[in-house]
């Protein structure tokens, strides 16, 4: 019997969800907050030092130097800058969509300590002695651009006018000096044209008055800066750049705009091929997927959270691990009509045996993304944010809202037949013949994994020594990330080369030869040299190539002390995603797959350094972000193969023979690798594309996703697989007999048909 109820309320639902995506997702997308690579703008990271000899740098300090910036940046029109300290004495800035760089970057590192001096350096005057926000920039009696000041004490100006009066003639002038240094700044020594000197005026009579105008060589934009930096205040400490990256507004809207094109592909790729080859489920995933791209972006807006190129890349990821999800309950569900069940007993059975896995796969990947997150930096920490959002929104519409979905469909009885659900008549059974699912023949059942596992450990073998000489030969392509120096992007319009390239830096005192020209028409230079460039340096290299190719170009730098630190935590948050990744697979599953699942986990991001050592690609600041996705997402194959095969021990009871051991192990995994590579496929046609039709910004990254994902596929079969058989084995010698046990009946069982 029809029941024509459930399909309205299908189809009611449905147009529900595409009208709310239809008139919310607009708004959504415009409220996202664009990370600086996707927009333009600059990051720096500053070292808080003492400002006076004596001066402690404590929370205190941290905070009001924050305030001090933030009042900084209203005048530079950035509507929502990014501020942050970090440890116990560091500030990061980030500042996307700024239009001017240079001034943005001068009016954040100035310390605006304004002194009034006499030639012999002696203090007359200084910022505490004008007006809280009393400067303002005006023009003088001959139109010249000034900067008026409000003074506290009109009679303590006329004393010190006085005294300047009766100085010897050529010396009655008074200095004003923006952040003079005591023992290294001297008038007698550099006189006016040092550039801290703002004014050296001549005093001929005295003033008693409670404004003074400064009238310097200045522009009204430079006159209107220096008013706001003096009324924002003079910061209380020094502050010292370690890392700083800045990228153009045109590089940003490129990015962005390559990168959405990639998203874009992959995910009309992965509805086409998940409803050809699912049938009706499918179609119901690409609905649960599309739901998914919608909560995913609603709830990172509600985090006000900043989206990054690889936080795009998270997204896409996300995707694939979302079908993931799907695609396990599908597959089950898929069994257990081949099996004979009816269509609504196999529907209910698949989704209740498959939710374990999809559980415990998600809680690993989830593990993985959250080391991520406490010890990654910047847009790797962002990245992290939305990998880990993307992990439960997958979740959460694959669990609940696909299977809902279909539940609907399924209980409708207008779906009766098995094709609907990419099932053959042919291939279903009796029920009566009880045939287990371990059971059931696959396209698979030629290979016997188990018999060939001395040829996996051997060719396994043979690549670790390839990436050891590999690494001892060559070792990795470091970038300035992870150790320390400058990385300069040009692009242009028309190609350029290395040579001219090389003679434009040494132009401007850079001397390197690691340079590299790419795009696709040799458009994009990208130089390295371990210089630290200062702020002037990097200013007049902006201003330089702007000039040169219309564009500015993209800078970084890292000190010596941060690219040690961030190579540190990178190690560290390898090893506590393979700890937690040990200890949470030795107590839901058992201790002989805990370590062959990690030992596999090592094998891929052993695997992706070689691949980086041998192709001299350069190890950026995602590399690491792009290991422990693997690792997070390598762990989802090895946890689904090994709950198959625990489940298919579980329905032996009693084994006595090793063969034993090795048939369940090759019927798991021959059972689990339908699923794997369909998973396999629909996340490499997301990364494929991002390689292919992405930012050449984050190739690098994708790349690395790219040889991770392959390395994960056959890590779970041809290793984890293999050594847990070896040692399963052992364990059978050593007692005789192994004794399974069955659960107590839970959510998870068979239902009685």
């Amino acid at each position: 019997m029809v029941k024509r109820s459930r399909l309205v309320a299908f189809l009611l639902i449905i147009l529900l969800i595409f009208s709310g995506l239809g008139i919310t997702g607009k708004d959504i997308l415009q409220g996202i907050k664009l990370g600086l690579d996707l927009q333009g703008g600059f990051e720096v990271l500053y070292e808080v030092k003492p400002a006076k000899e004596g001066q402690k740098i404590d929370r205190d300090a941290l905070t009001a130097t924050v305030e001090t910036l933030y009042n900084r940046i209203d005048v530079l029109g950035v509507s929502e800058p990014y501020i942050q300290i970090e440890g116990e004495n560091r500030i990061r800035v980030q500042l996307a969509g700024v239009r001017d760089q240079n001034e943005a970057r001068e009016i954040l590192a100035t310390e605006a300590n304004l002194t009034f001096r006499d030639v012999n350096d002696n203090l007359l005057m200084d910022g505490s002695d004008l007006v809280e926000g009393g400067a303002k920039q005006s023009f003088d009696e001959l139109g010249r651009p000034n900067v008026v000041l409000k003074l506290k004490d009109a009679r303590k100006f006329g004393d010190i006018t006085r005294k300047i009066v009766n100085m010897p003639p050529g010396e009655n002038l008074l200095i004003i000096w923006m952040d003079f240094e005591e023992g290294t700044d001297s008038f007698r020594e550099t006189g006016a044209d040092n550039e801290k000197v703002i004014s050296a005026a001549r005093v001929d009579q005295v003033f008693n008055q409670d404004s003074v105008s400064i009238v310097g060589n200045f522009t009204p934009e430079e006159a209107t800066t220096l008013a706001n930096l003096l009324n924002a205040g003079a910061l209380p400490v020094q502050l010292d750049e370690v890392f700083s990256t800045s990228v153009g507004a045109q590089f940003g809207e490129q990015a962005l705009d390559k990168t959405v094109l990639a998203g874009i592909i992959a995910l009309i790729a992965i509805f086409v091929f998940m409803i050809a080859y699912y049938r009706l489920p499918g179609l119901v995933a690409t609905i649960a997927l599309a739901v998914y791209l919608y909560l995913t972006l609603l709830v990172f807006n509600l985090m006000h959270g900043v989206l990054t190129l690889p936080g795009i890349a998270a997204v896409i990821l996300g995707l694939g691990m979302a079908v993931d999800a799907n695609v396990i309950t599908y597959e089950r569900f898929k069994e257990e009509l081949k099996v004979g069940r009816p269509l609504q007993a196999a529907y209910k059975v698949g989704s209740s045996v498959s939710l374990t896995s999809i559980i415990d796969a998600n809680l690993t990947s989830l593990l993985a993304a959250f080391v991520l997150f406490f010890y990654g930096t910047s847009s790797v920490k962002g990245f992290a944010t939305l990998l880990i959002v993307s992990i439960l929104v997958s979740f959460i519409t694959a669990v609940y809202g696909s299977r809902f979905l279909l539940g609907l469909l399924v209980k409708s009885n207008l779906f009766k037949s098995p094709v609907w659900y990419g099932v053959r008549q042919k291939d279903i059974r009796d029920l009566r013949e009880n045939v287990e699912t371990i059971d059931l023949p696959t396209k698979f059942d030629g290979i016997n994994f188990v018999q060939n596992r001395k040829k996996f450990f051997i060719f396994s073998g043979a690549v670790l020594a390839i990436g050891l000489v590999s690494l001892l030969a060559f070792k990795l392509n470091l970038g300035i990330d992870y150790s320390h120096g400058t990385r300069i992007d040009v692009f242009a319009d028309q190609s350029i080369s290395a040579e001219e390239y090389q003679e434009h830096l040494k132009k401007l005192g850079i001397e390197t030869d690691d340079i590299v020209i790419s795009g696709d028409e040799k458009n994009i230079g990208v130089a390295r040299t371990q210089q630290v460039l200062s702020q002037e340096e990097i200013a007049g290299l902006k201003a330089y190539f702007n000039d040169e190719y219309g564009k500015e170009p993209n800078v970084s730098t890292v000190s010596p002390m941060v690219g040690k630190e961030l190579a540190k935590n990178a190690m560290i948050a390898v090893l506590l995603a393979s700890v937690g990744i040990i200890l949470y697979v030795a107590v839901r599953f058992e201790m002989r797959m805990s370590v062959p699942a990690v030992l596999a986990l090592f094998f891929d991001a052993f695997l992706i350094i070689t691949v980086f050592s041998l192709t001299r690609f350069e190890v950026d600041l995602t590399f690491i972000a792009a290991v422990l996705t693997i690792i997070g997402y390598s762990i989802n194959d090895t946890i689904v193969t090994f709950d198959r095969i625990r489940e298919n021990m579980r329905k032996r009871k009693r084994i006595k023979k090793a063969e034993e051991i090795a048939d369940i192990v090759n019927r798991s995994l021959r059972q689990t690798l339908g699923r794997t590579v369909i998973t396999t496929i629909t996340t490499l046609i997301a990364v494929a594309s991002l390689l292919i039709f992405g930012s050449e910004a984050i190739f690098n990254f994708s790349f690395a996703l790219f040889i991770g994902l392959i390395a994960g596929v056959y890590s779970s079969l041809f290793i984890a697989a293999q050594l847990y058989y070896v040692w399963k084995a052992k364990e059978l010698k050593t007692k005789g007999v192994l004794i399974t046990f069955k659960e107590k009946k839970k959510f998870s069982d068979e239902p009685q048909v």
